[in-house]
Parts: structure tokens; sequence; C-alpha cells
């Protein structure tokens, strides 16, 4: 080592140095990098300082390195290195970079166009243990720079792991599941393939357990009717049921107000998540009924008289989930089934092919109504009240609604008015909480995966600066459902010149809030409300699926100045680009049903829409809501005016249209 070197190493290498101050400062350090052997790579500095810099780069040993006197260092290793680099100027200023390692992977090459994107060569390996036991985890992968890592159990983040080894020690039941690892750097994010962990009993082989490859779950609640009663209850029905079937390692979205075209756009969606070996999950709250053995989901834009083509019909959704060879079909509906035009046959359903993976959970039986309730301030589908009471509980698919319709039969409040119903093709003891193994299905669940994110982005958490004012604003970003979301404007840091500040948040394009009626606002923000500190602005963009394009978020500051007393106002502005289920661009798919299209038959159904106060619960339904307790229908009114009524009762009945083939559409 030379002279000058011992003189002036810092103390972070040599413990006897003194460092001394320096007008040397490093701009960019050195990126650790991750190749295989013999694989050319350059390390870079960057530095200023007074005058021109010298550079030196030194090795593991201390030892300068042979032509290293540039900001740029060239090695190809066989072995792992590690390099710093001294920078220096003509005073006798010098600083430090900090120490930067080559390592060489003696793995699975990549090829000669690698460009230095994550490369993974050691997948982590599934694993059977006892309890108590510690196992341990690896994925280690070459990059240029050397990736990053984070853990994933479950589909779930795993925030403290982000090393190449997870180690887990004294196993319990909780940490069983399947493993991946996200490894990425600046140019690209890979995947590891899954790692299986199951814990068994000590000296006894692991025992059957039924597994999903993954969990979707689409939930649509619909309450806002351009021609029907409003409805109170869908939008907590949703929001609760949404959260507990996240805590069983569904992917779920979840989605307000629908018309018939976005109703079926958002189920294509679902049904391209579903795959061999996956739970799928749909459910439905809102206005419905049955008609020819056949069970219809009513759209907010559905006309008066409406028809069947007008909805949404059940037993189609559940043929094509049957088409896509999911593992289990569970259809939740919180709807009336009041029949219409009740000379058609008795409803029956049956297998489309022998799959035995289907159930059905009715909140009521055939030609009865649905009810929705006040409990304790909060309205509810007395049916999805008592599911999710019981859907967390480790018990076959079945069973849980059994115990949702036994809770139901002993609620005096419908006791003789509304039974659920039943029915399933089910060959095993499935469960909502079996446990997800994704082993084998690696490809699948990144398609499912890229597909499910698309409709769960949120922009990040934005920082806005009134420079007139001196005052900082934070916006940061919620989502209540996948196509509602919430933006909190906080004042963060105020300035001498700026008193009395207020805040106020638009959105441009204009986005209807469509919880601003009485009593439902008060639901919803109770939804947000935390015991952390409470924003200055709140603001609701509502129906994100009929998105056009980006959104503008524009914060209108109100203050008052220091000197002159002038009530003063500033604004700034920021593109959140396509939040949540807008991404998906719904609204651009195409949904018309196959037979409609033959017949040339087209609805525009954006052009029913009126936001205006028919969109507010019917005169009955509030005066139902403010006597808590008393139940409110969810049967889909069709009603004309009296004289057209007493002139054709025929007509007040949806019209036949090309669905009366009884076999075509069975379950």
């Amino acid at each position: 080592m030379t002279d000058y070197l011992k003189r002036s190493w810092p103390s972070t290498l040599k413990s006897s140095t003194i460092v001394m101050r320096t007008e040397v400062v490093i701009l960019q350090q050195p990126l650790p990098v991750c190749v295989p052997p013999n694989h050319e790579v350059t390390l870079r500095v960057q530095a200023k300082g007074t005058g021109a810099l010298k550079y030196q780069w030194f090795d593991k040993q201390q030892t300068e390195v042979v032509g290293g006197t540039e900001p740029e260092l060239t090695v190809s290793l066989q072995r792992s290195g590690n390099y710093v680099c001294r920078v220096s100027d003509l005073y006798c200023n010098y600083q430090f970079t900090e120490w930067v390692k080559v390592r060489i992977l003696d793995e699975a090459g990549v090829s000669n166009t690698w460009r230095g994107e994550p490369h993974v060569v050691i997948h982590p390996k599934s694993q059977t243990i006892k309890p108590g036991e510690t196992f341990t985890l690896k994925c280690t992968a070459l990059g240029k720079p050397a990736p990053t890592y984070q853990w994933y159990r479950n589909g779930r983040i795993l925030t403290e792991e982000t090393k190449e080894t997870l180690k887990v020690e004294n196993a319990g039941a909780e940490v069983a599941g399947s493993y991946l690892c996200a490894v990425s750097n600046i140019l690209e994010e890979r995947w590891s393939e899954a790692a299986e962990i199951e814990i068994a009993p000590p000296d006894q082989l692991p025992t059957t357990t039924l597994m999903a490859t993954d969990k979707v779950a689409l939930l649509i609640g619909n309450l806002n009717y351009s021609h029907h009663p409003g409805l109170m209850a869908p939008t907590m029905d949703v929001h609760e049921l949404a959260n507990l079937l996240q805590q069983l390692d569904f992917r779920v979205v979840s989605l307000l107000d629908l018309t018939l075209e976005e109703m079926q756009a958002a189920i294509d969606k679902f049904l391209q998540l579903l795959d061999r070996g996956v739970y799928a999950v749909f459910y439905y709250a809102g206005h419905g009924y049955e008609h020819a053995g056949r069970n219809y989901l009513v759209a907010i834009d559905a006309p008066r008289p409406y028809r069947t083509e007008n909805c949404v019909c059940v037993q189609r959704v559940m043929r094509s989930m049957q088409e896509r060879k999911a593992q289990l079909n569970v259809i939740l509906l919180d709807t009336c089934r009041k029949w219409y035009n009740q000379k058609g046959p008795p409803s029956e359903i049956k297998p489309l092919a022998p799959l035995g993976n289907t159930v059905y959970g009715y909140a009521t039986s055939e030609d009865a109504e649905a009810f929705e309730v006040q409990d304790g301030g909060k309205s509810t589908g007395i049916f999805t009240k008592y599911l999710n009471k019981h859907v967390l509980q480790p018990e076959r698919v079945t069973r849980v609604l059994e115990q949702v319709s036994e809770d139901l039969g002993k609620d005096p409040l419908v006791r003789g008015r509304q039974v659920v119903e039943i029915r399933h093709t089910l060959m095993e003891p499935r469960a909502l909480t079996d446990p997800v193994r994704t082993s084998g299905h690696t490809m699948e669940l990144r398609r499912r995966d890229a597909y499910w994110k698309q409709a769960n982005v949120l922009p990040g958490r934005r920082t806005l600066r009134f420079h007139h004012s001196g005052v900082q604003v934070e916006l940061n970003f919620s989502a209540l459902f996948s196509n509602v979301l919430v933006v909190f404007g906080t004042v963060r840091n105020t300035s001498a010149m700026a008193q009395d500040c207020t805040l106020i948040l638009e959105s441009e394009p204009n986005l209807q809030d469509i919880f601003s009626a009485s009593g439902r606002s008060e639901e919803m923000d109770s939804l947000f409300v935390s015991g952390g500190q409470t924003p200055d602005c709140t603001l609701r963009l509502c129906c994100l699926q009929r998105l056009q394009g980006s959104v503008v978020i524009r914060a209108k500051l109100h203050y008052t100045h220091a000197q002159t007393k002038e009530r003063l106002t500033e604004s700034r502005e920021v593109d959140i680009d396509r939040p949540l289920i807008s991404s998906c661009k719904l609204n651009q798919m195409k949904t018309v049903d196959r037979r409609q299209d033959a017949r040339g038959h087209t609805l525009d159904h954006m052009s029913n829409i009126r936001w205006s106060q028919h969109h507010r619960p019917h005169h009955h339904q509030q005066q139902n809501h403010s006597r808590i307790g008393r139940p409110y229908t969810r049967k889909a009114e069709n009603l004309l005016q009296s004289s057209a009524k007493s002139s054709s009762m025929s007509s007040n009945e949806p019209e036949e249209n090309d669905e009366n083939d009884e076999n075509e559409f069975t379950m």
C-alpha cells in the first residue's frame, strides 16, 4: 500500500485514522452487481470538487488497482471482489466512496444479449416441516445493478423480509402457505417460482389438504337506480364482505352502481382470472327477480318495464365460470326472486357438466323477497349480515351457508317472510378458508396477478407546494371500492404569511358522489375515520369505470395574508392518471350478448342514467329506514302508470326474448 493511501485511509478502513473535512463530494456511488464468471462489468462514480479531480480504485486488500485512475472501472472476474474509489483534488482534499461488491455466481448463465435485468438462478424450494422447526428459503438472482428482494406469503407482502434468504424459526401453522420472492432492479421485476411450506405433525406424514391455486372474487352492489327504488344496504354489505374475503387471501374487486354494459364488462374481466384450481366467488346485492327458472340481476339503468335482455342472467354467468374449469364456484345473491310470467316452468338448475364444484347461496327462496334493514344505525341486507358473521369460519362452504340460514330463520324481523335457499353440486368439503398453493401454476398466477393489479392501482402520495403562500399540502389516496377512490388532503407545512388556511379538493372531470344522500354519506364517512390525524379535506371519486381519460385533482388553498389581511386563493393541480378500475377501461370492452347481436339489437344504456333526485331512495323506502329494524324489500319494481296498468296487465311483465330454450343456460 502506498504511503499516501496509508495516511489518508478513512476510519471505516483503519481505526487509527482521523477523517478530515473535505470539499470533495460524491454525487453518485458505484452500484453493486451480481454476474456470472468472466462477465465484464463497469463500476462508475460521479463526484464534484474544486479543480480537476483524481480517481484511484482499490480492491478489498486495500491495494491500488492498476490502471484504476478514472471515474469508471471495468473488470471481468472469476471470483467475487470488493472495490472502493478515492476521489481527491489538488489541495489534498479527498473522499472515499462506499465499498461496492462485484458478486460472481457460478450458476446457469445468461445470454449474450443480457442487459442486466434480474435473472433468477436459485429458486426457493417447497418443504414439509414439523411444528417448532426452523426452515429457510433462498432466492438468488443475477443483475446489473444487483437486484433487491421482497418476499410474499399467500400473495401478501412480508415487509421485513427483503433479503435473499428468508428464515423462520419455531414454525407454526400460521406460517404455512405459498412463498414467492419478487426480484427487481432499475430495469425490471421478476418473480421466483413458488415454494409451498406445509406444517406436518411430528412423526406423521402430512394429511391431504384441499387447496386452491388462487382465490378471486367479484362483488357488485347496485343502489342508485334510474327507474326503480334506490337501496341503502349494498354499500356497507359489499365493503364488509370484501374486507372479510381479503382476510381469506381472495383477490377482490368490489364495484358499486353498474350499468348493464359495465356489469357485463366487469364479469368478462372476472372470468379472465379463473383457471383450473381457482376458487371463485361472485356476489351481487341489489334488485333482482326470477323468470322462467332463471335469475336476473337488475342493472342501475334497466328501464321500466324491463326485459330479460336489460339484466344479467345468473345462469349465463355460472356457465361461463364452469367453462373456465375453476375448482370452486360460489354464487351469492342478496336479491329478490319474485316470479314474473309465473306460467313459466319451475326453477330447475342442473350442472353444465358433472364437475361437482358449484354452490348457490340465495338470500331468499323462489317467488319471495329479500329484505334490508337498519341494524345499529347501519343499513344491511339481512342475508349478508349473517353471511359476514360466518364467512371466516373454517367450514365447508355449504356448512357456512347452513349457519347463515339457521341464524336468519331465527331473526324476528323476517321470520316467515325470507328463507335462505342453498343449492350445490360439491363432491368435496371445500371451504373458503382453504389455503392457496401455487406450485405448478406460476405462469397462471402471474397472469392473474397482472389482471388483478390492473383494477387495484392506487396513486402514490403526492406533495403540493403552494409557492405564493409557502404552504405544503399532502394528498393521500384510499380505495373504498374498486371504483370509488377517496382523496385525503392535509395541510402539512404552514408559513408565517398564510393564516386561517382552508383546503378544497376538486376533480376534473367532476365525478358524481353517489353517497351524497342523507344518511348514506355518514355511513361512508365512518369507513375511513380512524384514530390517526384527521385530514383537512376529503374528496370521493365514484363510478371510476366511466372515466374516458386521466383524472386531475385540483387543490384550492384559501388563506388570509398575514400582512395585508386579504383573503387569497392559490391552486395547484396534479394528474393521477386512471386509478383503480378505470385502468381496465370497462366502458371500451365489447360485452354485447352474441344472440342479441345476431338479431341486431343494441341499447344505449348510458342514455338512461340521470343523476338527479330520482337516484335517491324512493319515498316509502326513506320512511322504512326511518323506523329502525323495519325491513325493506329488494324486489325489482316494474310498475307502470295506473292507467296503463289497468289497460294491460300483461305489459307489466318482462317480455319474452330469445332465452326460452330451457336447456341452454342450465348450471
